[in-house]
């Protein structure tokens, strides 16, 4: 998969722990750094801190490690770096942009379940002893992913009853509007196809809409509604819009 340009971008499956802390790096300065996503940050409590980023390249790591397979052996999680030049050392590479796609159904065999819920125990383990962020914590993934659950329960006398579903997607604010992200959403569509699976979702960010909808997603709706307590009313919660990419369609 190498490539004699410099200047192309890279994608790989990511296969190893060494990618991990870079990849969380990467993936910080997207989400913490340029967009302040509530749902990211509150997902990953320190941050931007060194404690921070070592605990979520420990979770990150061993949600990698609990990846399940299909019935035919597919992993139903991929993670994917994708990689360029360093401009200050051209001889090596460095992750520019990191995805996550995940195999996801509601029928047992074909995909990872898909029940959009955080239990109490993550919860605990993210914010230990702050019931309120634990409870926002909840209410905004379960709000988030509702979209998901709904259309991958309606796939189920599908053949395949499975979804691909863009988990994440983050390029480093430095590369942006060099191709990396169409980069890494096109190889889970190209992966999806590979597995016989038509239909691919997605929770879109404002940044990220658009390149979305040019590979060929199409907005379900309007933006996610967040089903939140009234305490947490007046905090900037990040607008996602649910997507759906169907070959079928096409």
């Amino acid at each position: 998969m190498a490539s004699s340009d410099k200047d192309a971008v890279l994608v790989e499956v990511i296969d190893n722990v060494e990618d991990f802390p870079e990849s969380f790096r990467c993936i910080s300065e997207a989400f913490g750094r340029q967009t302040h996503d509530a749902i990211w940050i509150g997902f990953n409590p320190g941050w931007d801190t060194p404690e921070g980023q070592a605990a979520g390249v420990e979770r990150m790591i061993r949600r990698w490690k609990s990846t399940t397979t299909d019935n035919k052996g597919n992993p139903n999680a991929v993670y994917l770096k994708a990689t360029l030049a360093d401009p200050d050392q051209p001889e090596r590479r460095i992750i520019v942009g990191v995805a996550i796609w995940v195999q996801v159904s509601s029928v047992e065999g074909y995909g990872a379940t898909n029940e959009g819920e955080l239990s109490e125990g993550a919860a605990e383990a993210l914010h230990p002893g702050l019931e309120s962020e634990q409870r926002f914590i909840q209410q905004m993934f379960r709000s988030l992913l509702k979209d998901r659950v709904k259309y991958t329960a309606s796939k189920a006398a599908d053949n395949p009853p499975a979804v691909m579903c863009l988990d994440l997607c983050a390029t480093h604010p430095d590369f942006q509007r060099r191709g990396v992200a169409s980069r890494l959403v096109q190889w889970g569509l190209d992966e999806a196809r590979r597995r016989g699976i038509p239909n691919a979702t997605t929770e879109a960010s404002t940044m990220g809409r658009h390149v979305y909808q040019r590979l060929g997603f199409l907005p379900q709706g309007s933006d996610t509604v967040y089903e939140i307590d009234d305490e947490f009313s007046n905090r900037d919660l990040p607008p996602n819009l649910f997507m759906v990419y169907s070959r079928d369609a096409k």
